[in-house]
């Protein structure tokens, strides 16, 4: 065996950053030397503000204290999602994080509720999710100091300004061992068997090493370009291939949710951190041009900004293969799903995860590589197939491009997932799926996809010990959320923000 020299990363901001973290903590100790090549002559993206659950796991596996981290990145606190106008004009539904309610006797919560309701029952799903209720009255609790209460089974992510977090991740990096070298990337050297030998640099100097990480964003200079590695094209299921992006100051209360709102041509964002708020339009160039789509993006938004509107072009899809040869890539590199589900950062660290798994040597074993590819294709698949279904289930047909969206094809994946939920409520999940039941029960229920019947085990249960267990637990709920201090005051008490900005 011929252990890796050298890893080098072609690319920083935050998919590269977030790769030489993992790296430096996993092969701390090791010969193993992790460099991150880039250039402050070329930008990032950075507008990917938003995270999901597993973000917080991500932090304590690499020892980060939290509270620091929130501080240094004027984070705020992410207790789901709220959807307005997606299923309808004037609809709304939230997709919240952690349990909606608990197992009634051995039954699962959502089959009981499911009885219910097929008997008239009033109540809403949600009025049984502690994120949902605690982000209706804008007020937030560590879930785990209130695990005596009903609030203990939420779970939360954060909003964070994603240069901060660049910054922060190479201190932590550089910390344990990572190098930086300050340089723009010229072009690439492969060796005879078509590997990856050396990136050249602009000045003439060459850096080498044993395996090398793309994080160069959509132009994917190493697999993409070098490698001949082609995107695979999922732009006829997901319409929308720009996206017009600004910052702005904080107006009001700071909302422990991301808001997503379906506008005539797209969807929009509003993300709120401590400092200010990133706002953004999702939208197709078919059916509506960037001039338009930035005045649509203004008419929306509150507080004075902060930043010229920016067009990002993109193209939805993923590298047929993310790790090619002695090359592995990453980020925007490795592809691109629309981020109404908060999943870039994710797929991020889900890839150096599954890289830690089968971690080469210097031979790069193409069976590690097929591994790989197979793992992460499937989880970019269940992440677009997701984002699929808020498109393929609204019913709304107001401009060309809602209509167009729903003669879009859906793939057999996700009807077979549609099918299976629609016959009893079972929902279909793998061991290592991001979504898990809570996930796609939400967004069922809030565009309008109610089970024909329920599982008839249910019925050993008397519907009186149902309906007494909803009656009583959801106002026990929101009793406890209203003694909960707000989102502003937990953050001003426990994590305020440096004000350097």
């Amino acid at each position: 065996m011929k252990p890796l020299r050298r890893i080098v990363i072609a690319g920083g901001g935050t998919a590269g950053w977030i790769t030489a973290a993992m790296l430096s903590h996993l092969l701390n100790g090791s010969a193993t030397a992790v460099e991150l090549v880039e250039s402050e002559e070329i930008g990032t993206i950075g507008v990917g503000e938003s995270t999901i659950p597993p973000f917080i796991t991500l932090l304590r596996n690499l020892g980060i204290d939290e509270q620091d981290f929130i501080r240094q990145t004027s984070a705020s606190f992410k207790l789901g999602i709220r959807f307005r106008d997606w299923y309808r004009l004037g609809s709304g539904y939230f997709h919240p994080f952690g349990a909606i309610g608990g197992q009634i006797d051995v039954h699962e919560f959502y089959q009981c509720w499911l009885r219910a309701k097929a008997h008239g029952h009033p109540s809403a799903l949600m009025d049984f999710a502690p994120a949902a209720i605690m982000a209706d009255e804008y007020r937030f609790m560590l879930p785990f100091k209130a695990q005596r209460t009903m609030v203990g089974a939420a779970s939360y992510a954060l909003h964070v300004d994603a240069k901060r977090v660049a910054t922060y991740l190479r201190r932590y990096a550089e910390e344990r061992g990572a190098v930086r070298t300050e340089g723009r990337i010229e072009r690439v050297r492969t060796r005879p068997d078509g590997a990856i030998e050396a990136l050249c640099l602009r000045d003439g100097r060459e850096v080498t090493g044993d395996f090398f990480i793309d994080c160069t964003g959509f132009r994917s200079l190493l697999v993409g370009q070098t490698l001949g590695v082609g995107l695979i094209d999922w732009s006829d299921q997901l319409l929308c291939d720009r996206a017009v992006a600004v910052q702005t100051e904080n107006t009001g209360d700071t909302h422990p949710f991301t808001l997503s709102e379906a506008l005539g041509h797209g969807w929009r964002w509003r993300i709120p951190l401590q400092h200010r708020a990133g706002n953004g339009y999702v939208y197709s160039s078919r059916f509506l041009s960037d001039e338009e789509a930035v005045a649509t993006l203004r008419s929306k938004l509150q507080g004075r900004l902060l930043t010229e509107p920016a067009i990002i072009p993109f193209k939805t899809g993923m590298r047929a293969r993310m790790w090619e040869k002695n090359c592995l890539a990453l980020g925007l590199a490795a592809g691109f799903i629309e981020p109404l589900e908060s999943t870039a950062i994710h797929l991020v660290y889900r890839a150096v995860d599954h890289l830690a798994r089968f971690f080469p040597d210097q031979d790069c074993d193409p069976a590690l590589a097929a591994e790989f590819n197979r793992r992460m294709g499937a989880e970019y698949e269940e992440v677009k197939d997701f984002i699929v279904l808020h498109y393929c289930l609204s019913q709304r047909d107001d401009t060309p491009f809602w209509q167009a969206c729903r003669q879009a094809p859906v793939p057999a994946s996700l009807r077979a997932r549609l099918d299976l939920f629609r016959a009893s409520g079972v929902l279909r999940e793998g061991l290592e799926e991001l979504f898990r039941a809570v996930s796609w029960q939400s967004v069922y229920e809030g565009m309008g996809v109610r089970p024909a019947r329920y599982q008839g085990l249910v019925e050993t249960l008397p519907l009186s010990v149902i309906t007494e267990t909803l009656d009583r637990s959801a106002p026990i709920l929101r009793a406890q959320v209203k003694g909960l201090p707000s989102h502003d005051e937990f953050l001003r008490t426990h994590c305020a923000a440096e004000r350097d900005f």
